[in-house]
């Protein structure tokens, strides 16, 4: 069911189970980016304004099955109260004895954090029974997870068969603006890509090319399109196997007329991945069998720009080097500064690309920055993702 039949329900009183995305980055037991929580807040806020009683669902890490204890929900809690300004409680369990006599202390109002669902592999498995459990504590369920939406598992999907099952606030609002750019874009439209893998992004790229008017790629997903073409890209992040990427470039000469898509023509080299590493530019024809690209060189900035600012919408998921490291950040700091001189609706597809809005202060200038990461790039694929189809077909027994 959707978010608008969940905004027409009486909730006050209820026992409201939500499933979050708040797979937070930590390092010492400190949360080192707040965006996931921040995103949560419309609708905790909603649902406690409306007197129901708040009860908070979500993985951290990935702890195999197991109890990890760095990977316990205590510090997402403390961030959750501070920002709410409100307690948060927390529970030792997310199902079990612990779990039922939290959940029976509340008030309306109240936020509850279960503890990592992952701590119990029945999650990532969908079981039956454990997905039982966590319904168990809830008068109804909500997803507002779109950064798990891909995912098959018994928090996403398997609850929906035990409750009445309703999209949250903020993966309707996902939904919306990615449906708004696959399906009516303002053109041009023009994809940003960059990251690793292209065998990981055929689907993706099969896709851009059929609705995107251009294209630009950097990053490791160029490099393994350049080797694809016979440049010698040296130590360079690439795929090994490079039929994939030969496959895409046959299909990116066949759509020259249609597609305007562009490769780098330079780059920035090194020999090591380091803040002190050697730097130079380089054409990407004069590419050192001992040297890697780490980033887009100047003159591919400027060409990319140029690309950029002709569009009316923009699509950006892939940093264009390692911009984590200052000296080969330019290009990714380049590209972002474009989509935002270009005045474009802009979608940056979460990941390492919304991590780079964020380094670089763009992301309050971009129009909407993704909570998902694989599940947008499943989402743009054309994929139907799991969670979003369980709550459309959900029938509770």
């Amino acid at each position: 069911m959707t978010a608008e039949d969940l905004a027409a329900l009486p909730l006050s009183g209820k026992r409201v189970l939500v499933r979050e995305d708040l797979n937070v980055p930590l390092q010492d037991g400190r949360i080192t980016d707040l965006t996931r929580i921040q995103a949560t807040l419309p609708t905790l806020r909603m649902l406690r304004e409306r007197g129901a009683k708040v009860i908070l669902m979500s993985h951290l890490g990935r702890p195999k099955g197991r109890v990890v204890e760095s990977l316990r929900l205590a510090p997402v809690a403390r961030a959750l109260s501070d920002a709410l300004g409100v307690a948060v409680t927390t529970a030792s369990d997310c199902i079990g004895d612990a779990a039922r006599e939290a959940v029976a202390r509340m008030h309306d109002g109240d936020v509850l954090v279960l503890e990592n669902l992952r701590f119990h592999p029945g999650e990532e498995a969908n079981d039956p029974q454990f997905a039982r459990e966590l319904a168990s504590l809830g008068d109804l369920y909500v997803n507002d997870a779109f950064g798990t939406a891909h995912r098959a598992h018994a928090s996403t999907v398997g609850i929906t068969k035990f409750l009445p099952s309703y999209m949250g606030p903020l993966l309707a609002r996902e939904v919306e603006i990615l449906d708004s750019v696959l399906r009516h874009p303002q053109r041009p439209l023009c994809a940003v890509l960059g990251g690793a893998k292209v065998a990981d992004k055929i689907g993706v790229m099969e896709r851009l090319l059929d609705l995107c008017d251009a294209i630009v790629i950097g990053g490791g997903m160029a490099n393994t399109l350049l080797a694809a073409q016979g440049f010698d890209v040296g130590t360079s992040l690439r795929d090994a196997d490079l039929e994939p990427a030969r496959r895409i470039v046959q299909r990116i000469e066949h759509e020259a007329a249609k597609v305007d898509v562009h490769l780098p023509s330079d780059a920035i080299v090194t020999t090591r991945l380091a803040p002190d590493a050697p730097v130079r530019e380089a054409d990407v024809d004069h590419i050192a069998p001992d040297e890697m690209i780490a980033d887009i060189g100047p003159a591919t900035a400027m060409d990319f720009r140029g690309v950029i600012l002709e569009a009316k919408t923009v699509l950006w998921n892939g940093p264009m080097g390692v911009f984590e490291i200052d000296a080969f950040a330019a290009g990714t700091e380049a590209i972002g500064q474009a989509i935002v001189d270009s005045g474009a609706i802009s979608v940056v597809g979460g990941g390492d690309s919304a991590a780079a809005a964020r380094k670089f202060g763009f992301a309050d200038k971009m129009t909407h920055v993704s909570t998902g990461g694989g599940a947008t790039l499943e989402y743009i694929e054309g994929k139907e993702l799991p969670g979003i189809a369980a709550l459309r077909s959900a029938q509770p027994t």
